[in-house]
Parts: structure tokens; C-alpha cells; sequence
């Protein structure tokens, strides 16, 4: 990879919508040698205002003029999925590194190009899977490294969300439930985050299959999976993913089991994990998470890129999540 010779990094935002107002475009304003100085919307007035509110110097209606800016050194790409790989692969031209939203691409395909686009343009490729770098998922990590559940069996999750679940943002315009512009539904946009973890806590995933349907007729995209997939380490997993239950059905668990206990986690709710094990019985661990959730990410990204870090979450490690999304959605 180019070596990145500034000592600042100096991000431009394409498509400052909702998830740039806190999860993440205002670390990089605090996370230490990084600053954000352009923001882009194709809606000109959404973009100033933006910019007004958060202090941000530059602000455009188009990316091409975000991208080609001097100014900006790094680009970091928060538009639906549709337009990742066309993005990426500008961004790469103009010689400048990429942070991408989660889910990286509609397609597996998509995805390929992406990392192709940066490796011949010779810039790093990032992917907005930030749990990888949360405490209480780091916790859930070394639990299993340090075998406080023995040799790991199986992997399975659990979610059922209601028609208006917070976590979910629900509007007539949608993007997450068209899958020309999301790649699938509400499964591609939270459980990537899912499987991506157990990506990173693991290893890769080698076969996945699944059944996917539309039970209610909302929407065109599929609201009810189950899945059943297998790692390269031999480790079983499954799942399930409805997102039109009753309240009271309402769940976000996922249990790590072992043969000596079993690790349960939400992905989504409260941040905590809660071990149980055969010698020690029940165990909670309680977190607070930042209140920029992507800030720890985005840190060790401007550390890769200065040369004194790395960063867990790449276009290579997101493309696996696609591959597994894709063979279980799609088959």
C-alpha cells in the first residue's frame, strides 16, 4: 500500500445523512490527528446545513468536486450501498484512501471491485464494521481466546424485531428494504454487523446456506430468514432473522456455546455479556460504548494510515461478509 505521507488525516464525507449526525462523522473531528473538512449532499442546502451545524469548513453538491478536492486526503463514503463501488473506485483514481459504510456493497461482485479499485490505485480499503472494535465485544473475543468456555461448538442467533423497532429507521422511501439500492433488507443492514463480528471472533465463514422469504408483502425485500452456515475451523453456526414478530417476541441475542459454557450477547441492545459456565456459574459484564459508536474505529484507521496503528475492519475481511450474506439470501 501507498505510504500515506501526510500527518494529519483530513476527511471528506460523501452523503452526510443520518448516520454522519453522531455515530460517526463527528469523531473524526475529535479523534486525534484527523479533522473533518468537507461534507457532500446531492441536496446543496442539506449539505450546508450540515456543515453549519457541525462546524465543517467545505461543503458540496457533488462528489467529484468533494473527491478532487487538495484539501482532503481521505475520503470516507456514507451513502446506501448502490453507489459504494462507483465511489470507491473514483476515490482510489484520485489516490486517496476509503472508508466505506456498512453493508460494503449490494453484491459480492460489488465488493471485489471495490478492493480491486484499491489495490490498483494502491490506497486502503476500510469498512465501517465498528464492533470490531467495541469493549464489549472485544470482551466476547477474549473470553473465547482465553477458553473461559472451553473449545467453541456451535454459534447461534437469534432476532426478531416489530414493524417499528427503534433500531430500525421505518419511511415510505426506505432504502434499507429495496434491494436495488441495499443489496437485500433489514438483513443485510444489521445482520451484516453480525455475522462481520463472528468474522473477527472466528475466522472465516466457509459454506452458508439459508432460506429467505417475504411473509408480510411491505416491502420488496425479504423479512424473515433462517440460515445455516459452517467456518473454516469447523465451528457450526445458525440463525434467524424476522423483523415482523410481536413486541413481546421481540429478541437480539447471540450465544456463543462451548464445552465448558456458553457466552450470550445482544449486538444491538444494551451493551453487555453475560457468561455461564459449569465451574463458576453466571457472570454479567456491564460497558459504555462512546458516544460516537465508530470513534474507536475511525482511531485505528488514522493510526494505519499515520503508520502507527492498524485497523481490524477491511475491504477484504467486509467482502467475506457479503460472500455469506449473499449465499443465504440469494443462494
Amino acid at each position: 500500500m501507498k505510504i500515506f505521507k501526510d500527518t494529519e488525516v483530513r476527511w471528506g464525507v460523501l452523503g452526510v445523512g443520518n448516520v454522519c449526525e453522531v455515530k460517526s462523522a463527528p469523531a473524526m473531528a475529535i479523534v486525534p490527528h484527523s479533522t473533518l473538512v468537507a461534507v457532500m449532499r446531492r441536496d446543496g442546502e442539506k449539505a450546508k446545513s450540515y456543515a453549519d451545524r457541525h462546524g465543517v469548513p467545505k461543503w458540496y453538491d457533488n462528489a467529484d468536486d468533494l473527491i478532487n478536492d487538495p484539501e482532503v486526503n481521505a475520503i470516507y463514503i456514507a451513502t446506501p450501498p448502490y453507489a459504494h463501488a462507483e465511489l470507491t473506485a473514483k476515490s482510489a483514481q484520485a489516490g486517496k484512501p476509503v472508508y466505506v459504510e456498512k453493508p460494503m456493497a449490494r453484491t459480492y461482485k460489488e465488493c471485489l471491485e471495490m478492493v480491486k479499485s484499491c489495490e490498483a490505485a494502491k490506497v486502503p480499503l476500510f469498512v465501517a464494521y465498528y464492533r470490531r472494535t467495541l469493549p464489549n465485544f472485544l470482551k466476547v473475543k477474549g473470553l473465547v481466546e482465553s477458553g473461559a468456555i472451553g473449545e467453541v461448538r456451535l454459534v447461534n442467533i437469534q432476532m426478531n424485531q416489530s414493524k417499528d423497532p427503534k433500531i430500525i429507521i421505518s419511511t415510505e422511501t426506505n432504502w434499507r428494504v429495496d434491494p436495488g439500492i441495499a443489496g437485500g433488507g433489514y438483513f443485510y443492514d444489521l445482520a451484516s454487523h453480525q455475522l462481520d463480528f463472528l468474522d473477527f471472533l472466528l475466522g472465516p465463514i466457509k459454506s452458508a446456506k439459508g432460506i429467505a422469504t417475504n411473509q408480510s408483502r411491505q416491502y420488496a425485500a425479504e423479512d424473515i430468514v433462517t440460515a445455516s452456515f459452517e467456518f473454516e475451523n469447523g465451528i457450526l453456526g445458525s440463525g434467524s432473522w424476522c423483523f415482523t414478530t410481536a413486541k413481546v417476541a421481540n429478541k437480539d441475542l447471540t450465544t456463543i456455546v462451548g464445552s465448558k459454557g456458553q457466552i450470550s450477547y445482544p449486538t444491538f441492545g444494551d451493551p453487555y455479556v453475560l457468561l455461564e459456565t459449569d465451574d463458576q456459574g453466571i457472570q454479567k459484564f456491564d460497558f459504555e460504548l462512546p458516544k460516537h459508536i465508530q470513534y474507536f474505529l475511525i482511531d485505528s484507521i488514522v493510526k494505519e494510515l499515520l503508520g502507527t496503528g492498524k485497523s481490524p475492519s477491511t475491504g477484504i475481511s467486509a467482502s467475506r461478509t457479503n460472500w455469506v450474506m449473499e449465499q443465504i439470501v440469494y443462494g
